[in-house]
């Protein structure tokens, strides 16, 4: 689960995009001039203009390399501190970029990205901050940027086992991500990104039914009940809400929530966020959910009183309440539109 977000003022970073529009301006003006600027300056979408300093710089007949440490600030980004390396050749007159996998990058294999498959996974945006960073350098130099551009992540694929990417059939290694080309820091951008192209990717593979868990034992319930591809899993982590709005958007036939007692009792009283520090559990509303299973006055203030929702449910289950059937059709009516498994 993600850690827990510090008190203090926090540091923003830069994206394994921005890092590698970085690296690739570095390595073509070397490729160009023969030298390398460092550090080396771009523009994001949002006007920021960070600088970077450079790590490798290794030039050849026709082909230029650089790399760059990725800063993520003060986010707990898997990837920090990896290097991004663009290799940049030339390329054939009047082909335009043509982007390719190198090391530790991964490569699509499934559909529902935004890219196809076979293409490297080098998101739509982040290229797009290559392209609009390599125009002026052409502009400047009189050449149309017909390049080959190569990135690599060494260690990628080994970080890669930290991330969702084989369920969504990025085989190889890491995504290059980044729509601003800007890491805010716990706004687990990346996560809620990654919710939304699993959806993407079981609905293009066909998939009709879609399992979303806040954590890695009521996954493994799942799996033991549902036996479904493991592209129908989903590691929701405390975003129900990003999955919940990104499906309204992209329905599925069947959709199964599993959860945390406390967690889905949040869901229940509609909160969409399930972390603790941004929503907490009603202990009145539990009580009232008691009364509903069948609790005396007595039990329900015992119920009100308790300090976790935990003690809570083992007051219900001492008084033989089936609390957490009341909790999961809660859960389920949070939305109507789908066809849930209520399992308590």
């Amino acid at each position: 689960m993600m850690p827990r977000k510090p008190e203090q003022t926090l540091r923003k970073g830069w994206t394994t995009g921005a890092c590698a529009a970085a690296a690739t301006k570095a390595a073509w003006l070397a490729l160009l001039t023969g030298n390398f600027f460092s550090p080396v300056t771009i523009r994001l979408p949002r006007n920021n203009s960070p600088s970077f300093v450079l790590k490798t710089k290794e030039i050849g007949d026709g082909w230029a390399r650089a790399g760059i440490i990725k800063d993520a600030g003060d986010d707990p980004d898997v990837t920090h501190g990896a290097e991004i390396i663009a290799r940049v050749e030339s390329g054939e007159t009047d082909q335009d970029l043509i982007f390719f996998a190198g090391e530790g990058v991964g490569t699509i294999t499934l559909p529902g990205l935004p890219l196809d498959v076979g293409e490297p996974a080098i998101n739509p945006q982040p290229r797009q901050i290559i392209i609009d960073n390599l125009n002026p350098v052409a502009k400047e130099f009189g050449v149309k940027p017909d390049l080959n551009i190569t990135i690599e992540i060494p260690g990628g694929e080994e970080l890669a086992l930290k991330t969702m990417n084989s369920r969504l059939g990025i085989k190889g290694g890491l995504s290059v991500l980044g729509t601003t080309g800007v890491v805010v820091p716990y706004s687990c951008a990346s996560w809620i990104h990654s919710i939304h192209r699993g959806i993407d990717v079981a609905r293009a593979t066909g998939l009709k039914h879609i399992a979303a868990a806040t954590g890695s034992t009521s996954e493994a319930y799942l799996q033991a009940q549902l036996h479904l591809p493991e592209q129908a899993f989903i590691e929701m982590g405390d975003f129900a809400g990003g999955l919940l709005k990104h499906i309204a958007k992209n329905p599925v036939d069947r959709l199964t929530l599993a959860g945390g007692f406390g967690k889905l009792s949040k869901l229940g009283n509609g909160q969409m966020d399930l972390h603790s520090s941004r929503s907490s559990v009603d202990m009145i509303k539990l009580a009232e959910c008691a009364t509903v299973a069948g609790a005396d006055v007595t039990i329900s203030a015992q119920i009100a009183k308790a300090n976790t929702a935990m003690e809570a449910l083992a007051i219900s289950s001492e008084a033989n309440l089936k609390l957490a059937d009341v909790i999961a059709a809660r859960a389920r009516g949070v939305n109507g539109n789908f066809s849930w498994r209520n399992t308590s």
